[in-house]
């Protein structure tokens, strides 16, 4: 019996250390998660557009495919490469990210640009013009998981970077967690948006109230502004984190003066208004001012991109540039 008693006494501890274990791992992965706010929210703002142009019957499907994707790039292809990194090359991860950054930046930056100076796509139009519903669905996929590549190891190298896990399965387990619960809150909220004016369309057409009717129309006509509001938070949110994780990156590697001038300016506005504020506009100061370096180093990056970089990978891949 005491042999017994001792066997379920160990069990028990077993059972404690994995709870705690699990309390580490979701902790973490809160902590973790919470750093790649910025690439999330792109992330979320981006994906509709390549479900426009299919019936309402194709769009579920479709982000289903495009998820099954993600979460295939993130746990099975960039997880391996991050665990490795993180534990042979560590030194590599600051000029990752600020590789990664510089992407935001640039892809932010080019946003603007587009809106400021706008010009006809021509790849847009060529897409669009696919005969085959079904070979223009495969190619939408395809660009979407493409995109979703880049954004998920921005996600999964931001992720590894605020991780502090004691052990490397620890550390593992909670880049997993990270990867799959980012992966079903993008997807989960762009499934939400792409079919709330299909149930605006149905309560406007078969509710049974005038105010359900009402509210169906007003969905219909709130999801274009809804669209734009993602569309100018994600790009604030990309020129934000693309221009803090290179400021960041510049510390690391030892060039702190950028870093440290816009961190004593923030500080200096946090303590102009009232002690209640403090906190918030010393924050809103930094990330305005992160967002005004991602964008000017994104502007920067605009002719690099589409002079030298874009046509080598044209020349590589054996297709056109895009103009």
């Amino acid at each position: 019996m005491s042999g017994l008693l001792a066997l379920l006494d160990d069990v028990a501890g077993i059972a404690k250390v994995a709870a705690a274990s699990v309390d580490d791992v979701a902790a973490a992965a809160g902590k973790a998660g919470a750093k790649t706010a910025g690439v999330i929210i792109d992330d979320a703002a981006v994906t509709p557009k390549y479900l426009q142009g299919f019936a309402p019957a194709r769009e579920l499907p479709i982000i289903w495919r495009i998820t099954r994707g993600s979460l295939f790039n993130k746990l099975i292809l960039l997880m391996p490469v991050a665990m490795l990194l993180a534990n042979f090359a560590p030194w590599l991860i600051t000029p990752l990210l600020m590789l990664g950054g510089s992407y935001l930046c640039f892809e932010g930056a080019e946003k603007i640009f587009h809106v400021l100076f706008p010009h006809a796509s021509h790849a847009v139009h060529e897409d669009m013009s696919v005969k085959d519903p079904g070979h223009l669905e495969e190619q939408k996929i395809k660009g979407a998981i493409k995109t979703d590549f880049i954004l998920s190891a921005e996600i999964m190298t931001i992720a590894l970077a605020a991780i502090e896990a004691p052990n490397v399965w620890m550390q593992a387990a909670t880049l997993a967690v990270v990867a799959i619960g980012v992966t079903l809150a993008v997807y989960g909220s762009v499934a939400v948006i792409v079919k709330m004016d299909d149930v605006g369309l149905y309560l406007a057409g078969n509710a049974p109230t005038p105010i359900g009717r009402g509210l169906g129309r007003g969905l219909v006509k709130f999801m274009p502004v809804l669209m734009w509001i993602l569309s100018v938070v994600g790009t604030a949110a990309m020129l934000w984190v693309g221009g803090s994780i290179i400021i960041h990156g510049l510390e690391v590697l030892g060039f702190g003066w950028l870093g440290h001038h816009i961190h004593d300016w923030a500080y200096a506005v946090g303590h102009a208004v009232p002690a209640a504020w403090a906190g918030f506009a010393e924050w809103s100061a930094k990330a305005t001012m992160d967002g005004v370096f991602g964008l000017a180093w994104g502007l920067a990056l605009i002719p690099l991109a589409t002079k030298v970089v874009g046509p080598v990978i044209a020349a590589i891949s054996g297709k056109k540039a895009a103009h």
